[in-house]
Protein backbone atom coordinates (compact mmCIF):
# COMPACT_ATOMS: atom_id res chain seq x y z
CA UNK A 1 0.00 0.00 0.00
CA UNK A 2 1.10 3.61 -0.45
CA UNK A 3 2.36 4.56 3.29
CA UNK A 4 3.16 8.48 4.06
CA UNK A 5 6.80 7.16 3.86
CA UNK A 6 6.65 5.47 0.70
CA UNK A 7 5.05 8.71 -0.87
CA UNK A 8 8.11 10.55 0.44
CA UNK A 9 10.17 8.51 -0.94
CA UNK A 10 8.41 7.96 -4.40
CA UNK A 11 8.15 12.13 -4.57
CA UNK A 12 11.85 12.30 -3.60
CA UNK A 13 13.17 9.96 -6.89
CA UNK A 14 10.59 11.40 -9.19
CA UNK A 15 12.19 15.01 -8.30
CA UNK A 16 15.64 13.76 -8.44
CA UNK A 17 15.05 11.77 -12.32
CA UNK A 18 13.64 14.82 -13.38
CA UNK A 19 16.82 16.88 -12.13
CA UNK A 20 19.33 14.29 -13.36
CA UNK A 21 17.17 11.94 -15.92
CA UNK A 22 19.74 9.41 -14.04
CA UNK A 23 18.05 6.31 -12.35
CA UNK A 24 18.13 6.77 -8.66
CA UNK A 25 19.57 4.37 -6.07
CA UNK A 26 18.68 4.62 -2.24
CA UNK A 27 21.92 5.92 -0.94
CA UNK A 28 22.13 8.78 -3.10
CA UNK A 29 18.78 9.50 -2.38
CA UNK A 30 19.27 9.27 1.28
CA UNK A 31 22.16 11.71 1.25
CA UNK A 32 20.86 14.20 -0.87
CA UNK A 33 16.92 14.43 0.38
CA UNK A 34 18.05 13.79 3.98
CA UNK A 35 15.56 11.02 4.36
CA UNK A 36 15.83 9.59 8.25
CA UNK A 37 15.14 5.94 6.88
CA UNK A 38 17.88 3.20 6.43
CA UNK A 39 19.06 2.45 3.01
CA UNK A 40 18.08 -0.56 3.73
CA UNK A 41 13.98 0.43 3.99
CA UNK A 42 14.39 2.74 1.39
CA UNK A 43 15.27 -0.39 -0.85
CA UNK A 44 12.47 -2.31 0.32
CA UNK A 45 9.98 0.62 0.09
CA UNK A 46 11.03 1.38 -3.70
CA UNK A 47 10.61 -2.34 -4.80
CA UNK A 48 7.20 -2.29 -3.43
CA UNK A 49 6.62 0.85 -5.56
CA UNK A 50 7.95 -0.73 -8.35
CA UNK A 51 5.58 -4.13 -7.46
CA UNK A 52 3.12 -0.92 -7.50
CA UNK A 53 3.82 -0.03 -10.78
CA UNK A 54 4.89 3.63 -9.75
CA UNK A 55 8.83 2.65 -10.72
CA UNK A 56 10.47 0.75 -13.07
CA UNK A 57 14.23 -0.71 -13.00
CA UNK A 58 16.33 0.39 -15.74
CA UNK A 59 18.58 -2.56 -17.50
CA UNK A 60 22.09 -0.05 -17.21
CA UNK A 61 21.39 0.48 -13.52
CA UNK A 62 20.71 -0.87 -9.72
CA UNK A 63 18.72 2.51 -9.54
CA UNK A 64 14.63 2.87 -10.63
CA UNK A 65 12.79 5.56 -12.61
CA UNK A 66 9.05 6.55 -12.25
CA UNK A 67 6.83 4.82 -14.96
CA UNK A 68 4.06 6.61 -16.60
CA UNK A 69 1.67 5.32 -13.85
CA UNK A 70 3.51 6.87 -11.17
CA UNK A 71 4.06 10.34 -13.25
CA UNK A 72 0.33 10.30 -13.48
CA UNK A 73 0.28 9.27 -9.46
CA UNK A 74 2.50 12.49 -9.01
CA UNK A 75 0.78 14.73 -11.53
CA UNK A 76 -2.66 13.73 -9.79
CA UNK A 77 -1.55 14.21 -6.25
CA UNK A 78 1.53 15.45 -5.47
CA UNK A 79 2.62 18.78 -7.94
CA UNK A 80 2.59 22.02 -5.96
CA UNK A 81 0.31 24.63 -6.08
CA UNK A 82 1.49 26.41 -9.71
CA UNK A 83 3.26 29.51 -8.53
CA UNK A 84 4.63 31.85 -11.53
CA UNK A 85 8.24 32.45 -11.00
CA UNK A 86 8.55 36.71 -11.55
CA UNK A 87 10.58 36.20 -14.16
CA UNK A 88 8.88 34.26 -16.36
CA UNK A 89 5.70 35.86 -15.32
CA UNK A 90 7.01 39.31 -16.88
CA UNK A 91 8.35 36.93 -20.19
CA UNK A 92 5.16 35.58 -20.92
CA UNK A 93 3.17 39.09 -20.38
CA UNK A 94 5.46 41.05 -22.53
CA UNK A 95 4.02 38.89 -24.96
CA UNK A 96 0.83 40.54 -24.76
CA UNK A 97 2.11 44.10 -24.40
CA UNK A 98 2.51 44.60 -27.73
CA UNK A 99 -0.44 47.05 -28.91
CA UNK A 100 -0.37 46.46 -32.51
CA UNK A 101 -0.34 42.56 -32.06
CA UNK A 102 -3.36 40.73 -33.34
CA UNK A 103 -4.32 37.38 -30.98
CA UNK A 104 -2.99 35.12 -33.46
CA UNK A 105 0.31 36.61 -33.24
CA UNK A 106 0.26 36.82 -29.47
CA UNK A 107 -0.57 33.45 -29.32
CA UNK A 108 2.60 32.20 -31.57
CA UNK A 109 4.85 34.68 -29.02
CA UNK A 110 3.77 32.82 -26.18
CA UNK A 111 4.55 29.42 -27.78
CA UNK A 112 7.61 30.42 -28.72
CA UNK A 113 8.42 32.04 -25.30
CA UNK A 114 7.13 28.93 -23.75
CA UNK A 115 9.52 27.05 -25.56
CA UNK A 116 12.34 28.73 -25.32
CA UNK A 117 12.01 28.78 -21.18
CA UNK A 118 10.87 24.71 -21.12
CA UNK A 119 13.57 23.99 -23.56
CA UNK A 120 10.11 22.06 -24.95
CA UNK A 121 7.98 22.24 -28.15
CA UNK A 122 5.07 24.07 -27.72
CA UNK A 123 1.91 24.80 -29.61
CA UNK A 124 -1.34 26.26 -29.84
CA UNK A 125 -4.31 24.21 -30.86
CA UNK A 126 -7.07 26.02 -32.56
CA UNK A 127 -10.76 25.27 -32.07
CA UNK A 128 -12.65 22.30 -33.14
CA UNK A 129 -13.78 23.17 -37.05
CA UNK A 130 -16.60 20.80 -36.30
CA UNK A 131 -18.57 22.77 -33.87
CA UNK A 132 -18.52 25.75 -36.59
CA UNK A 133 -20.68 26.67 -39.53
CA UNK A 134 -19.98 29.06 -42.58
CA UNK A 135 -21.98 32.15 -41.60
CA UNK A 136 -20.57 34.35 -44.59
CA UNK A 137 -17.78 34.57 -47.30
CA UNK A 138 -16.58 38.08 -48.46
CA UNK A 139 -13.77 38.91 -51.65
CA UNK A 140 -11.65 42.16 -51.37
CA UNK A 141 -10.11 42.31 -55.37
CA UNK A 142 -6.49 43.62 -55.00
CA UNK A 143 -6.05 43.59 -58.46
CA UNK A 144 -7.14 41.09 -61.31
CA UNK A 145 -4.67 37.55 -60.07
CA UNK A 146 -4.79 38.91 -56.65
CA UNK A 147 -7.59 39.17 -53.67
CA UNK A 148 -8.44 38.71 -50.16
CA UNK A 149 -11.14 36.16 -49.03
CA UNK A 150 -12.57 36.47 -45.16
CA UNK A 151 -14.63 33.59 -43.85
CA UNK A 152 -16.96 33.89 -40.56
CA UNK A 153 -18.37 31.78 -39.15
CA UNK A 154 -21.35 31.50 -37.03
CA UNK A 155 -19.61 32.06 -33.67
CA UNK A 156 -18.25 35.17 -34.86
CA UNK A 157 -14.80 33.67 -35.71
CA UNK A 158 -13.30 35.40 -38.64
CA UNK A 159 -10.44 33.20 -41.14
CA UNK A 160 -8.60 35.14 -43.81
CA UNK A 161 -6.63 33.90 -46.58
CA UNK A 162 -4.74 35.81 -49.54
CA UNK A 163 -5.48 34.60 -52.67
CA UNK A 164 -2.88 34.44 -56.13
CA UNK A 165 -4.33 33.20 -59.56
CA UNK A 166 -2.40 32.65 -62.29
CA UNK A 167 -4.86 34.14 -64.75
CA UNK A 168 -6.62 37.69 -64.76
CA UNK A 169 -10.00 36.82 -62.79
CA UNK A 170 -13.17 39.43 -63.64
CA UNK A 171 -14.51 41.18 -60.83
CA UNK A 172 -18.04 39.60 -62.06
CA UNK A 173 -16.67 36.64 -61.66
CA UNK A 174 -15.61 37.41 -57.85
CA UNK A 175 -18.91 38.58 -57.32
CA UNK A 176 -20.99 35.34 -58.85
CA UNK A 177 -18.79 33.14 -57.10
CA UNK A 178 -19.39 34.47 -53.56
CA UNK A 179 -22.87 34.77 -53.68
CA UNK A 180 -23.33 31.23 -55.18
CA UNK A 181 -21.25 29.76 -51.59
CA UNK A 182 -23.08 31.89 -49.75
CA UNK A 183 -26.53 30.57 -51.21
CA UNK A 184 -25.50 27.28 -50.97
CA UNK A 185 -22.96 26.84 -48.48
CA UNK A 186 -24.43 28.89 -45.37
CA UNK A 187 -24.66 26.80 -42.23
CA UNK A 188 -22.60 23.99 -43.50
CA UNK A 189 -19.89 22.76 -40.79
CA UNK A 190 -16.13 24.12 -41.42
CA UNK A 191 -15.17 20.86 -41.70
CA UNK A 192 -17.55 19.50 -44.53
CA UNK A 193 -17.03 22.72 -46.93
CA UNK A 194 -14.46 20.31 -49.03
CA UNK A 195 -16.99 18.22 -49.64
CA UNK A 196 -20.06 20.18 -50.00
CA UNK A 197 -18.06 22.18 -52.83
CA UNK A 198 -18.40 19.29 -55.12
CA UNK A 199 -22.15 19.48 -54.91
CA UNK A 200 -21.71 23.26 -55.88
CA UNK A 201 -19.43 22.74 -58.92
CA UNK A 202 -21.94 22.79 -61.46
CA UNK A 203 -23.73 26.00 -60.67
CA UNK A 204 -20.24 27.42 -60.75
CA UNK A 205 -19.51 26.07 -63.91
CA UNK A 206 -22.75 27.37 -65.88
CA UNK A 207 -22.34 30.91 -63.84
CA UNK A 208 -19.24 31.91 -63.71
CA UNK A 209 -16.32 32.19 -66.45
CA UNK A 210 -13.44 30.90 -64.53
CA UNK A 211 -15.15 28.72 -62.71
CA UNK A 212 -12.02 25.81 -62.82
CA UNK A 213 -9.42 27.88 -60.87
CA UNK A 214 -12.06 29.76 -58.21
CA UNK A 215 -13.46 26.23 -57.44
CA UNK A 216 -10.18 24.98 -57.02
CA UNK A 217 -8.78 28.31 -54.72
CA UNK A 218 -12.10 27.65 -52.20
CA UNK A 219 -11.38 23.89 -52.13
CA UNK A 220 -7.61 24.72 -50.66
CA UNK A 221 -8.87 27.38 -48.59
CA UNK A 222 -11.72 25.49 -46.89
CA UNK A 223 -9.16 22.23 -46.59
CA UNK A 224 -6.43 24.81 -44.68
CA UNK A 225 -9.58 26.79 -42.96
CA UNK A 226 -10.93 23.10 -41.66
CA UNK A 227 -7.71 21.31 -40.51
CA UNK A 228 -4.95 24.02 -40.23
CA UNK A 229 -5.05 25.51 -37.07
CA UNK A 230 -2.26 23.80 -34.91
CA UNK A 231 1.09 25.99 -34.36
CA UNK A 232 3.99 24.45 -32.97
CA UNK A 233 7.41 26.61 -31.73
CA UNK A 234 10.66 25.15 -30.97
CA UNK A 235 9.97 21.08 -32.70
CA UNK A 236 14.07 20.80 -32.58
CA UNK A 237 14.42 21.38 -28.63
CA UNK A 238 13.33 18.21 -28.04
CA UNK A 239 15.58 16.72 -30.44
CA UNK A 240 18.18 17.04 -27.78
CA UNK A 241 16.56 15.66 -24.87
CA UNK A 242 18.16 12.17 -24.06
CA UNK A 243 14.90 9.96 -23.82
CA UNK A 244 15.31 10.40 -27.78
CA UNK A 245 17.88 9.17 -28.82
CA UNK A 246 15.93 5.92 -29.52
CA UNK A 247 15.15 6.54 -33.52
CA UNK A 248 11.98 5.01 -33.18
CA UNK A 249 10.48 6.87 -30.12
CA UNK A 250 11.96 10.00 -32.23
CA UNK A 251 10.38 8.60 -35.35
CA UNK A 252 7.16 8.17 -33.40
CA UNK A 253 7.42 11.54 -31.79
CA UNK A 254 8.02 13.74 -35.01
CA UNK A 255 5.28 12.17 -36.40
CA UNK A 256 2.99 13.32 -33.80
CA UNK A 257 4.30 17.11 -34.24
CA UNK A 258 4.00 17.28 -37.78
CA UNK A 259 0.44 16.38 -37.99
CA UNK A 260 -1.51 19.46 -38.72
CA UNK A 261 -4.92 18.21 -37.45
CA UNK A 262 -6.64 19.80 -34.27
CA UNK A 263 -8.73 16.67 -34.20
CA UNK A 264 -5.81 14.30 -34.09
CA UNK A 265 -4.31 16.47 -30.97
CA UNK A 266 -7.98 16.19 -29.20
CA UNK A 267 -7.82 12.55 -29.35
CA UNK A 268 -4.71 12.31 -28.00
CA UNK A 269 -5.69 11.06 -24.48
CA UNK A 270 -8.02 8.57 -25.95
CA UNK A 271 -5.36 6.80 -27.81
CA UNK A 272 -4.88 2.78 -27.33
CA UNK A 273 -1.41 3.23 -25.23
CA UNK A 274 -2.59 6.68 -23.83
CA UNK A 275 -2.65 7.36 -20.16
CA UNK A 276 -4.62 10.22 -19.20
CA UNK A 277 -5.07 13.09 -15.98
CA UNK A 278 -6.20 15.92 -14.94
CA UNK A 279 -4.57 17.77 -12.45
CA UNK A 280 -5.78 19.49 -9.60
CA UNK A 281 -4.73 22.85 -11.20
CA UNK A 282 -6.86 21.89 -14.40
CA UNK A 283 -4.02 21.41 -16.27
CA UNK A 284 -4.85 17.94 -19.32
CA UNK A 285 -1.75 15.88 -19.19
CA UNK A 286 -1.09 12.85 -21.35
CA UNK A 287 1.69 10.37 -21.89
CA UNK A 288 2.37 7.95 -24.32
CA UNK A 289 5.58 6.05 -24.30
CA UNK A 290 8.16 8.34 -23.00
CA UNK A 291 5.78 11.52 -24.39
CA UNK A 292 4.16 13.64 -22.05
CA UNK A 293 1.89 16.17 -23.60
CA UNK A 294 0.59 19.33 -21.00
CA UNK A 295 -2.57 21.29 -21.95
CA UNK A 296 -4.71 24.18 -21.00
CA UNK A 297 -7.73 25.42 -22.17
CA UNK A 298 -8.55 28.74 -22.92
CA UNK A 299 -12.06 30.36 -24.31
CA UNK A 300 -12.54 31.55 -27.92
CA UNK A 301 -15.82 32.47 -27.54
CA UNK A 302 -18.99 31.16 -26.31
CA UNK A 303 -18.61 27.09 -26.47
CA UNK A 304 -15.46 27.45 -28.49
CA UNK A 305 -11.91 26.49 -26.85
CA UNK A 306 -8.69 26.38 -27.89
CA UNK A 307 -5.92 24.96 -26.05
CA UNK A 308 -2.30 25.40 -25.43
CA UNK A 309 0.40 22.41 -25.15
CA UNK A 310 4.05 22.02 -23.94
CA UNK A 311 5.30 18.87 -25.56
CA UNK A 312 8.16 16.69 -23.85
CA UNK A 313 9.68 13.81 -22.48
CA UNK A 314 8.14 12.25 -19.53
CA UNK A 315 10.61 13.57 -17.09
CA UNK A 316 9.75 16.94 -17.30
CA UNK A 317 9.53 19.75 -14.77
CA UNK A 318 5.48 19.58 -13.84
CA UNK A 319 5.19 22.59 -11.31
CA UNK A 320 7.19 24.72 -13.73
CA UNK A 321 5.36 23.84 -17.09
CA UNK A 322 1.64 23.45 -15.25
CA UNK A 323 2.56 27.01 -13.80
CA UNK A 324 3.19 28.63 -16.98
CA UNK A 325 0.90 26.82 -19.20
CA UNK A 326 -1.60 27.91 -16.75
CA UNK A 327 -0.76 31.37 -17.07
CA UNK A 328 -0.53 31.47 -20.71
CA UNK A 329 -3.84 30.25 -21.34
CA UNK A 330 -5.23 32.56 -18.96
CA UNK A 331 -3.53 36.33 -20.88
CA UNK A 332 -5.03 34.62 -24.44
CA UNK A 333 -8.35 33.94 -22.61
CA UNK A 334 -8.07 37.85 -21.61
CA UNK A 335 -6.90 38.68 -24.93
CA UNK A 336 -10.05 37.61 -26.37
CA UNK A 337 -12.54 38.88 -23.73
CA UNK A 338 -10.86 42.26 -24.27
CA UNK A 339 -11.46 42.18 -27.94
CA UNK A 340 -14.90 40.97 -27.94
CA UNK A 341 -15.86 43.81 -25.35
CA UNK A 342 -14.34 46.18 -28.15
CA UNK A 343 -16.46 44.59 -31.05
CA UNK A 344 -13.73 43.46 -33.16
CA UNK A 345 -13.35 40.76 -35.05
CA UNK A 346 -10.54 37.63 -34.73
CA UNK A 347 -7.92 36.67 -36.86
CA UNK A 348 -6.86 32.67 -35.89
Amino acid sequence: MLTPRRIEIFKAIVDEYIKTAEPVGSKALQQKYHLSYSSATIRNDMQALEEMGYLEKTHTSSGRIPSTLGYKFYCENLLNEAQMDKKMEVAISSAFDVSNMNIEEAVHQSCRILSEMTNMTAGAIGPDSSEQQLEHIKLFQVDPRNCVGVFITNTGHTETKNFHFDDDIPFSDMESCTDILNRELHGVPIDELPERMKEVRPELNSNVQKHDILFAAFVKAFVKFASDNVYFSGKDRILYQPEFEDIDKLKKLMGLLEDSSSDAWRQLPHEKNAVAVTTQQGAHLTWIDDVAVVSSPFKVHDGEHGRLVVVGPSRMNYDKVVAMIQYAAKLIEKMYDDSDEGGSSHQK
